[in-house]
């Protein structure tokens, strides 16, 4: 197959910056749909080959509108917490948009889905909404195969790199946090696989037939505990904090009270999630010939970055203050 043009969804985020940054080293040309073109831009504008494009993703018509030519779509969209507490939000964001999309690429005989999904993503067994509506979304894709769709499905564990939402939210809450950090689910186990690992998984199966309906497991090459990811945090970024590690009944109280708080440093359903552990039974990144990077190799690096850029800010207020 020969992909000329693709359709990014999610591609102003996070895994998407970096996917953009590969593909386009490839000189495939790329439509990236976004609510706000002026906010991304200067992260996309400059790299070649990238149209940004905003647009309503939830609407049917516009998504058949820049479907039209491509010979793939991407779906990375993808949401942690929901406005409401009732799973709606969730359904939105993953379900209906996963059908809106299948939809449009049938209708523009687009040929080649990629589609993000995540570890434990099961619309039965899921523990949490987020779950449960990613497994959902998942296999409606690949019910989509049986109409000409070639499929593929990835299903990482918690993914890092320089703008992830992880360590960089803890650190964040670390430096706000005096002395003593209160952590919920301490046991709850992960393998953080790197972003730019998950970005080769995408591009290397891109034109593969062998990855078409396969869901692929991605995970880096190391297990921790939630309680030993924060700590390791707190020891990139120079600081003691007491971590107090919290029991269920303790950290499913935190959740809730958490859940009415602005911007959701943590929910329910994040508790719910937490219950799984979030690591591969068989890593898929080996058989594609990617070698995961550790948290070591990568973290510190940008976390110390961060530390330098918030002491010079700290510096030139300071001398302007004067």
């Amino acid at each position: 197959m020969i992909i000329r043009q693709i359709c990014i969804l999610g591609g102003t985020g996070f895994v998407g910056r970096t996917l953009a940054n590969r593909l386009t080293q490839k000189g495939i040309k790329l439509r990236i749909l976004t609510r706000n073109r002026e906010y991304h831009k200067e992260n996309l504008i400059l790299l070649p080959t990238v149209d940004l494009i905003e647009t309503d993703i939830h609407e049917p018509e516009a998504l058949r509108a820049q479907f039209a030519g491509c010979d793939a779509v991407i779906n990375l969209v993808g949401i942690l917490n929901e406005r409401g507490r009732d799973g709606s939000g969730f359904h939105r964001a993953h379900v209906e948009l996963a059908e809106k999309v299948i939809d449009a690429c049938l209708k523009n005989r687009v040929k080649r889905l990629q589609h993000m999904s995540a570890l434990n993503a099961d619309p039965d067994k899921g523990t949490s909404y987020y779950l449960k509506s990613k497994g959902e979304a998942e296999n409606l894709v690949h019910q989509a195969g049986q109409e000409g769709l070639y499929v593929s499905s990835y299903r990482p564990s918690v993914i890092f790199g320089p703008d992830d939402s992880f360590f960089n939210r803890f650190a964040r809450l670390l430096k706000m946090t005096p002395l003593v950090f209160p952590l919920a689910c301490p046991k709850s186990r992960f393998a953080p696989v790197y972003v730019g690992n998950v970005a080769d998984a995408f591009v290397k199966t891109l034109t593969d037939p062998k990855s078409y309906g396969q869901r692929y497991n991605l995970c880096g090459p190391e297990i921790y505990t939630l309680q030993e990811l924060v700590s390791y945090t707190s020891e990139c970024l120079g600081i003691k904090r007491f971590i107090i590690p919290l029991g269920d009944l303790v950290s499913r109280i935190q959740a809730a009270l958490f859940d009415f708080v602005p911007g959701k440093p943590f929910s329910t359903d994040n508790y719910l999630s937490a219950q799984l552990d979030s690591v591969c039974e068989t890593n898929d990144l080996a058989r594609l010939g990617i070698t995961p990077m550790t948290i070591r190799a990568i973290v510190p690096q940008y976390l110390a970055n961060k530390i330098q850029r918030a002491r010079y800010y700290q510096f030139r207020s300071h001398l302007s203050g004067r």
